[in-house]
C-alpha cells in the first residue's frame, strides 16, 4: 500500500509532538531520542530518496542539501534539530503541492467538461456510445443537459449552448440548423441532432487542453534564467558552507548556512505564477502559448489590426436607406425581388435586411440579366428596374444629379452605394457596409489605458473605407490597399519606430503578418486550425474585447512574478543576515523558508481570480 503525502506528513508530525512534549518533560532521555530518530526517519525517507535519485543525474538540489544538514546534526547529537527540519521541509513539501493543485484547478475544471457518454442514431435506433466510439458522419443526439461529444454542424432541432468552455463567453448562445458546435459544450435548453465531423482527439476541446497543458509546460525567460542560475547556485552552497566551517569551526552555523541558503522560494516564484496565469486566461478563452509569450504579450508597445473579420464583424449588412419619390419599405422591396436570384455578397445583404423587415419576399423578377461589373437589370409589372452601381445608370443615360450628394456623403463614410431605380429615374439608394464590432471602440479605449502608445489598422480596402473604420473605432494610423506582402513590410516598419508590435488577425490570410510581429494573436479560434496552430495567442471566441483581458492578464503574471521573486530573495537575504549574527537556528530557519515557499505559491493562486470582478458586474447588466 502506497502512504501518501497527507498520512506520511500526520505520522510524522504526531511523532514530533511526542519527541518535543518528552523533551520538554523529561529532557534527552533514551525514549526522547528515540522518538526524535524516528520521526527523522519517517519524515526524511522521501527526502533521501528524491535527493539520492538526483544526484544520480548530477542534480544537487534542495533535497541534498537538507539530507547533508539532517546527517550532520544527527552525527553531532542535534536529534531535535533533525527531526524538526525533516518534518518542517516534508509539511512544507505536503502544503506546496496541495497549494500547487490550485494553480491548476483551472486545468481540472477543463478536464471535468469532457464527455463521458454520447448518443448516436444508428440504423434509425439510439444507442449510447463512449465519445471515441463515435465516427466522423454518425448523427449524434444531444438533450438539454448533456454535453456535446463531437464537432459538428446541426442537421436537426435548436438549443441555447453553453460554450464558456471553449470561447468564455459567458452567456448561453442559440445555434440551429446549418451552424456549427463544439466539443465540449453544454446544451441549456432545447435539443439538436449533430452531424459529427470532428471526433475523438481531434476535437476542438481535446485539442485545447493539449495546447493548454503544453502551454503550461513551457519556461518563461525569467523560469530559464533562475533554473540555470540555481544549477551554479546549490553546489556554490556547499562549498560556501564548507569554507565557512573551516573558517569558524561552528558545524551549527553551518549546517543552518546550507538548509537557509536553498533557494526553494525563488525557484518555484516563476513557474507557479505562469502556471496560474496561463490557466485563468484558458478558463476565459483566451489561449497563450506558454511562459515566455505570457510575459511578452504585456509589453507591446504597439497593436495593428487586419479589418475584416477583426475590427469589423466580416459580413456586409445594410446601414442606411434612402429613397426619392416613393417609402423606404418600397425601396427595400423592389431591390430584394431584383437580388431574388443573386449569390453578390451586396445582394445577400439586401435580401437579409428585407427577410427581417417583411418575412420572406417570394416575389421574383422577369427578364433578369447581368450586366458584369455593373449590376442587374429586370423587369417587374412591365416596367424595367436597374440595380447596381454609378456605371450601371450612367451608361443606361439615368440622371444621378438628385442624389450626388447623398452619394458622396456615404462613400466618405466608407459606405458601399447601391442604386436603384427605373428606365425613367433614380428610386433611391441603399448603403451597405461590413458592421463594425460593438466592442472594437471600448477594446481601443481599454489597450491605451493599458499603455498601449499606438492602435494601428492594416487593411486590403480603399482609403475612404479604411479612413471610415478608423475614425468609427479610435485608431491612432491605418494603412489602406495592402496586399498580404504590403503588411509584411508595413509592419517592419512599425517594429522600428515603436518597439514590439502585435498583430491581430483571422490567423489565414494574415498568416504572413502574424509571423512577422513580435505577437501574432487570432480571434475566434475555436474551430479554425489554422489559427490554433500559428498564433502565438488565439481568443477563442469573437469577443476582440478579450484582448485587453489578455493583456491584462499578462500584465498582472508578471507583476505577480517580480512580486515573488523581490519577496524570496528578502528572504534569504535575511535569514543568511540572521544565520551569521546567530539569531536563527536551524529548525526556525526551515520554519521560515517553507513558510515563505507557500507564500510565494499563495500570491500566485491569486491570479485565479483575475478578472472576475468584472465577469460578475457583466453578469450583472
Amino acid at each position: 500500500m502506497k502512504i501518501t503525502k497527507g498520512q506520511i506528513a500526520l505520522l510524522s508530525g504526531s511523532l514530533a509532538t511526542a519527541s518535543f512534549l518528552l523533551k520538554e518533560l523529561l529532557g534527552y532521555q533514551a525514549i526522547t531520542v528515540i522518538l526524535m530518530l524516528a520521526t527523522t526517519v519517517v519524515a526524511g525517507t522521501p527526502i533521501f530518496k528524491k535527493a539520492a535519485g538526483a544526484l544520480r543525474y548530477r542534480v544537487v538540489g534542495i533535497d541534498a542539501l537538507v539530507t547533508i544538514a539532517v546527517i550532520g546534526a544527527v552525527m553531532i547529537g542535534e536529534y531535535w534539530e533533525a527531526a524538526a527540519v525533516t518534518f518542517l521541509f516534508m509539511l512544507g513539501d505536503y502544503l506546496e503541492s496541495r497549494t500547487i493543485d490550485k494553480t491548476r484547478s483551472s486545468i481540472k475544471s477543463l478536464l471535468d467538461l469532457a464527455p463521458d457518454k454520447t448518443r448516436v442514431i444508428r440504423n434509425g435506433n439510439e444507442v449510447e456510445l463512449m465519445p471515441e466510439e463515435v465516427i466522423p458522419g454518425d448523427i449524434v443526439l444531444v438533450k438539454p443537459g448533456e454535453k456535446i461529444s463531437i464537432d459538428g454542424t446541426i442537421t436537426e432541432g435548436s438549443a441555447y449552448i453553453n460554450q464558456a468552455a471553449i470561447t468564455g463567453e459567458s452567456i448561453p448562445v442559440n445555434r440551429s440548423i446549418d451552424e456549427n458546435v463544439f466539443s465540449g459544450t453544454v446544451i441549456e435548453s432545447g435539443y439538436l441532432m449533430i452531424r459529427a465531423e470532428r471526433v475523438g482527439d481531434d476535437t476542438t476541446f481535446v485539442r485545447i487542453l493539449q495546447m493548454v497543458e503544453e502551454a503550461q509546460d513551457k519556461k518563461a525567460k525569467t523560469q530559464k534564467f533562475l533554473e540555470k542560475f540555481s544549477r551554479y547556485y546549490t553546489p556554490a552552497i556547499i562549498l560556501l558552507t564548507i569554507i565557512t566551517f573551516l573558517l569558524t569551526r561552528d558545524i551549527h552555523l553551518s549546517l543552518t548556512l546550507l538548509v537557509i541558503a536553498c533557494p526553494g522560494a525563488l525557484v518555484i516564484s516563476t513557474p507557479v505564477s505562469i502556471v496560474a496565469g496561463i490557466g485563468n486566461g484558458a478558463k476565459h478563452g483566451v489561449l497563450v502559448k506558454g511562459g515566455e509569450i505570457m510575459e511578452k504579450l504585456g509589453t507591446v508597445k504597439a497593436v495593428a489590426f487586419d479589418k475584416t473579420g477583426t475590427l469589423t464583424v466580416g459580413k456586409p449588412s445594410v446601414t442606411h436607406m434612402k429613397a426619392y419619390g416613393t417609402s423606404e419599405d418600397e425601396l427595400l422591396r423592389i431591390a430584394a425581388i431584383g437580388e431574388a436570384y443573386s449569390e453578390h455578397p451586396l445582394g445577400r445583404a439586401i435580401l437579409s435586411k428585407a427577410t427581417e423587415k417583411f418575412g420572406l419576399v417570394t416575389e421574383i423578377p422577369e427578364k433578369v440579366e447581368i450586366i458584369t461589373g455593373q449590376g442587374i437589370k429586370f423587369t417587374r409589372n412591365d416596367e424595367e428596374y436597374y440595380i447596381g452601381n454609378r456605371r450601371l445608370f450612367e451608361d443606361h443615360r439615368i440622371s444621378l444629379a438628385i442624389l450626388e450628394d447623398d452619394l458622396e456623403s456615404e462613400e466618405e463614410k466608407g459606405q458601399t452605394v447601391v442604386i436603384v431605380g427605373c428606365n425613367k429615374r433614380v428610386i433611391g439608394i441603399i448603403a451597405i457596409a461590413d458592421m463594425v464590432r460593438e466592442d472594437a471602440r471600448n477594446l481601443v479605449s481599454n489597450l491605451k489605458s493599458l499603455g498601449v502608445k499606438k492602435v494601428i489598422m492594416l487593411t486590403g480596402d480603399n482609403q475612404k473605407a479604411a479612413k471610415a473604420i478608423a475614425k468609427e473605432v479610435g485608431l491612432d494610423e491605418y494603412y489602406s490597399e495592402l496586399l498580404p506582402e504590403d503588411k509584411v513590410t508595413v509592419l517592419n516598419q512599425l517594429q522600428e519606430k515603436y518597439g514590439k508590435v502585435a498583430m491581430i488577425g483571422d490567423g489565414v490570410n494574415d498568416a504572413p503578418a502574424l509571423a512577422q510581429a513580435d505577437l501574432g494573436i487570432a480571434i475566434g479560434g475555436a474551430g479554425a486550425d489554422v489559427a490554433m496552430e500559428t498564433a502565438d495567442v488565439v481568443l477563442m471566441s469573437q469577443e476582440i474585447e478579450k484582448l485587453s483581458y489578455a493583456m491584462g492578464l499578462s500584465r498582472a503574471t508578471v507583476r505577480n512574478m517580480k512580486q515573488n521573486i523581490t519577496f524570496a530573495i528578502m528572504v534569504a537575504a535575511l535569514l543568511l543576515a540572521g544565520i551569521f549574527i546567530k539569531t536563527v537556528n536551524l529548525s526556525f530557519g526551515m520554519l521560515v523558508h517553507e513558510a515563505s515557499v507557500l507564500l510565494v505559491i499563495i500570491n500566485a493562486t491569486r491570479l485565479l481570480r483575475f478578472g472576475k470582478s468584472k465577469i460578475k458586474k457583466t453578469m450583472a447588466i
